[in-house]
């Protein structure tokens, strides 16, 4: 599996170095900062989701190429964010010096929100062969990312610093912060595939489970793995005082719902047949994972 991913991501490494070519200009520092980390060995499981699930649909993945590197490059602005000082405060990642390290906390801010920028520059001029529904997937894209997504989840995560929180909040912050953007990989692999609702249904049930179960198992990783193996510094959670699946379900606890929401997550593209086969072994491979 990991080498077929390797060759997934390459794709995408070539779309995206097409979408972003290094410039020699007056600002070319910031375009060097936002290819450090887009670049930084991210395992592009976003852009891969998407694609899978279009194919899944009977989708071609020219039509979703574009969303699925603009997805990739809001994940990695929220990485650049997230590493700053005033969030998690971190200087690795992926086993590099974080893009605030490398370049300094003003260029790192810049770079995130150019990235960001960027990926809506490449939506917003693509069409395809449907342009009604890609405006739609436009929409699912920003609405993911936004504050009733990714950006709400982090802001109750940091209000949840070191406070007692039940869990339905945990549940509720991490389908944000963690699974919005992997429910709308998802979907918009579907909805660009031009995917009737049952089935685009049934890949927002997938991915929803599955963005819990990776978040469960990243709570994990976090407690018991390898610092070299990870690429960034474990115990982080404790250290910032968040609040986890390990911390309020305990590590064994949290391992057997990590398992359920897997199996909850294959069992929804049971409608998809035999298509679902890519997609069913990458549910185990991230839920098993070491890094």
């Amino acid at each position: 599996m990991k080498e077929l991913l390797k060759e997934k991501a390459a794709i995408i490494d070539r779309a995206l170095d097409a979408y972003l070519p290094p410039r020699d200009n007056l600002q070319s520092v910031i375009y060097d900062a936002m290819r450090y980390s887009l670049f930084a060995g991210g395992k592009r499981l976003r852009p891969i989701l998407m694609l899978e699930t279009a194919k899944m649909c009977g989708g071609a993945e020219n039509e979703v190429l574009p969303f699925a590197c603009a997805m990739e490059m809001i994940h990695t602005y929220s990485l650049i964010h997230d590493d700053l000082p005033a969030m998690d405060n971190d200087d690795l990642r992926r086993g590099k010096p974080t893009n605030h390290i490398k370049y300094g906390e003003a260029v790192a801010i810049l770079a995130g929100d150019a990235l960001l920028n960027k990926a809506f520059e490449i939506v917003s001029e693509y069409g395809g062969k449907n342009p009604a529904r890609a405006m739609k997937a436009v929409s699912i894209l920003a609405k993911s990312s936004g504050t009733e997504g990714m950006i709400g989840g982090q802001i109750v995560d940091m209000e949840s610093e070191g406070k007692e929180i039940t869990r339905d909040t945990l549940e509720y912050l991490h389908s944000l912060k963690t699974g919005a953007i992997i429910r709308s990989s998802c979907v918009i692999g579907a909805v660009v595939s031009d995917a009737d609702e049952a089935l685009v249904s049934a890949a927002d049930e997938f991915a929803r489970n599955l963005g819990i179960a990776f978040q469960i198992r990243d709570d994990i990783l976090d407690v018991t793995g390898d610092e070299a193996e990870l690429g960034k510094p474990i115990g982080s959670d404790a250290r910032e005082n968040k609040n986890t699946y390990v911390t309020l379900y305990g590590l064994k606890r949290a391992e057997e719902l990590s398992a359920l929401y897997s199996k909850r997550a294959k069992d929804a593209l049971g409608v998809f047949g035999d298509k679902a086969a890519f997609l069913v072994k990458l549910t185990d491979h991230l839920t098993e994972r070491k890094n």
